[in-house]
């Protein structure tokens, strides 16, 4: 299955997340626990649009494509609504912390992302769960047939590839210091690049975090190396493609 919602998922959260931080939170007077709930708070919402997009899949036998569609126009247009079409500022400089501090020297948002895809790959390679995901992608029968509960397997993926959107999205705010529905345009296309690159297999049951990781670094170098190199905005779409 491919979730297209990723993109717009990342804009939802990273509105939700500065609204709370700027209307709950208290702005500028925002403390570190209200930012906290802020944050958890868009991340949590688009892992409920993961639960919804893994329920309509299992139980109502919708294809994955044509939900994931169209919870990317609703995400996206809620996203609008919230935002009231424009970008949400006055948070905190404390609340880039997540997207722009450091720690020991390294970027937070390097450590976060190194300590989430280990996490990935030991689950993946070494439990139970991960088995299971690599079988559910395979062959979904021969894993039923097997005793995996499938549609518990799949909706299990959707809610965490919700919840990973969503904190995307939430450090995505951190950085950019702001909310805005523009923000992860593109970005759907971007994981997919990057999880084919990684050697992710599109009939299922085939890839590794490893690949995936090295996938990413690719499509991050060739479009920062363009950025650098002063390339075109409209150019760097065809190299990348």
């Amino acid at each position: 299955g491919i979730d297209l919602s990723v993109g717009s998922l990342v804009a939802l959260s990273s509105v939700i997340c500065a609204w709370f931080v700027v209307n709950v939170a208290g702005a500028g007077n925002a403390t570190a626990i209200g930012m906290v709930f802020s944050c958890l708070g868009g991340i949590l919402v688009c892992g409920g649009v993961g639960l919804f997009t893994g329920t309509m899949v299992t139980r109502f036998r919708i294809p994955p494509f044509i939900v994931t569609l169209a919870m990317m126009l609703v995400a996206s247009g809620f996203a609008y609504m919230i935002a009231q079409g424009t970008s949400i500022y006055n948070v905190p400089d404390s609340f880039t912390w997540l997207g722009r501090g450091m720690f020991a020297g390294i970027p937070v948002a390097v450590i976060l992302m190194l300590i989430l895809y280990a996490g990935a790959h030991v689950i993946m390679s070494k439990s139970k769960l991960g088995r299971a995901i690599y079988a559910v992608g395979g062959n979904p029968e021969a894993a039923r047939l097997s005793g995996i509960r499938v549609n518990r397997v799949l909706v299990w993926v959707y809610i965490v590839c919700g919840l990973l959107a969503g904190l995307g999205g939430v450090i995505l705010a951190s950085q950019l210091k702001s909310g805005s529905p523009t923000y992860g345009n593109m970005y759907e296309l971007y994981t997919i690049a990057a999880v084919v690159v990684g050697g992710t297999s599109l009939m299922g049951g085939e890839g590794k975090m490893v690949g995936t990781l090295t996938g990413a670094f690719i499509i991050g170098i060739i479009n920062n190396g363009m950025n650098l190199l002063g390339v075109d905005a409209y150019a760097q779409k065809v190299v990348l493609g």
